[in-house]
């Protein structure tokens, strides 16, 4: 759940507003570590799957020849950005433009719906931070054409390098012999394949293989502190994770996913290592913009909300939030429990010492942000939800979620 539904009670709690080849979103890495070969996972993939993995891993599709969709998702840092101590990709044509926000995991993406709004008017589902893009066709078609990413000017441009690609021959024999001949056609069986790629290589990006889901069949068992982290976890009066990021098996059964995938706004701090924040005017507020545009006007209370991402691999994808706010999830736990209870933390202080909370978003919205659920209606002078030591046990939690667990 979220402030946003009507029907509001206990819910929200660790929306680290943490999908295709990086919506603006990513840290580029190395040319070498672009140009790098596909990872072998063993699984069987159609022809088109093989030619998305290709394409993933293929730097020479953007326009300085070093960046790939894998260099703002590295497959071993769950498909996220793999430089914790830059906040934005910088990427470009030169390698030298910065983008706008950090590079959220692509691991359990393919398992994310369309966006909607529920029967109780709370937004649902969607692709990117903002959930604009429909599906991870259309999530893959911008960072190929973005200035701060791939920064082709064109769909033509794309298919020109495709075209001259190690696989060419091989996307000619998927797709026709023709294809090329027709750039937009050709564009978007790149962007399906890319797609394919995702949703064929279960074994890269939805494997369920954490500890937890070894816990959960019986296989493994939670240390004392693990332990101690899911039951802070799971409490609606301290933790209150699973409000929003659900731990129990859905329905027939199914692992959870640890998202519910719907919206909050969690006054973030400012974070000044965004070359763009260097502007007072500008703010990145999410479902209203500044790259989706559809909401804005008719929605104002949904202006500074970010998707709910799930938790799992969340200790392999710092920085953390959309911004990147904080590098560790301990800082993360912390600004939690504490944002409220000690905002002199976490915020700039006035000419007269008081804590200039929510600093991220314009005076007009800061009433969006959630202050009402657990653990975040709390006040100044008052306990924070977690102390120390149960922060510490959270995060063991949080730790057994990363995929590759070997019973």
């Amino acid at each position: 759940m979220s402030p946003y539904r009507p029907a509001l009670v206990a819910a929200t709690t660790l929306s680290f507003i943490l999908i295709a080849c990086g919506g603006g979103e990513g840290n580029a890495v190395p040319p070498d570590s672009s140009a790098s070969p596909p990872p072998t996972t063993g699984v069987t993939l159609s022809a088109q799957a093989r030619l998305g993995e290709k394409i993933f891993h293929d730097a020479s599709l953007s326009v300085s020849g070093q960046t790939s969709c894998a260099s703002c998702h590295v497959p071993t840092h769950a498909f996220a950005g793999d430089q914790p101590s830059q906040a934005v990709p910088v990427a470009g044509a030169g390698m030298t433009t910065p983008g706008f926000r950090n590079s959220p995991s692509l691991k359990y993406l393919t398992l994310n719906p369309a966006f909607f709004f529920d029967g109780e008017g709370t937004p649902t589902g969607g692709f990117d931070r903002d959930g604009r893009a429909g599906s991870l066709i259309e999530q893959a078609r911008r960072p190929f054409l973005a200035p701060h990413e791939m920064a082709n000017a064109t769909a033509d441009d794309v298919v020109l390098k495709l075209s001259h690609a190690a696989y060419a021959a091989e996307f000619r024999q998927v797709f026709g012999d023709a294809i090329f001949s027709t750039p937009q056609d050709a564009f978007d069986r790149a962007l399906f394949a890319l797609q394919k790629y995702q949703q064929e290589d279960t074994p890269e990006f939805a494997p369920f293989t954490s500890k937890y889901d070894a816990f959960l069949a019986g296989k493994a068992t939670l240390s004392a502190a693990e332990q101690r982290g899911r039951a802070l976890y799971n409490n609606p009066q301290k933790g209150n994770c699973a409000g929003c990021h659900p731990s129990a098996r859905g329905p027939n059964g199914a692992p959870p996913l640890f998202t519910d995938f719907t919206y909050d706004n969690l006054g973030v701090p400012r974070n000044a290592d965004i070359p763009a924040n260097a502007d007072a005017n500008y703010y990145d507020l999410g479902l209203c913009g500044p790259d989706r545009t559809d909401l804005a006007g008719t929605h104002p209370d949904l202006c500074g909300a970010f998707k709910v991402p799930t938790l799992r691999n969340v200790a392999l994808t710092a920085p953390y939030f959309h911004n990147g706010r904080f590098d560790t999830l301990v800082e993360v736990v912390r600004f939690y429990v504490r944002r409220d209870t000690n905002p002199e933390e976490f915020y700039p202080l006035d000419a007269s010492g008081v804590p200039r909370k929510f600093d991220d978003l314009p005076a007009k919205y800061v009433g969006n942000v959630n202050t009402v659920e657990v653990p975040y209606d709390r006040k100044p002078g008052d306990a924070p939800a977690l102390d120390e030591n149960e922060i510490q046990d959270l995060v063991a939690f949080l730790q057994t979620l990363t995929d590759g667990f070997q019973p």
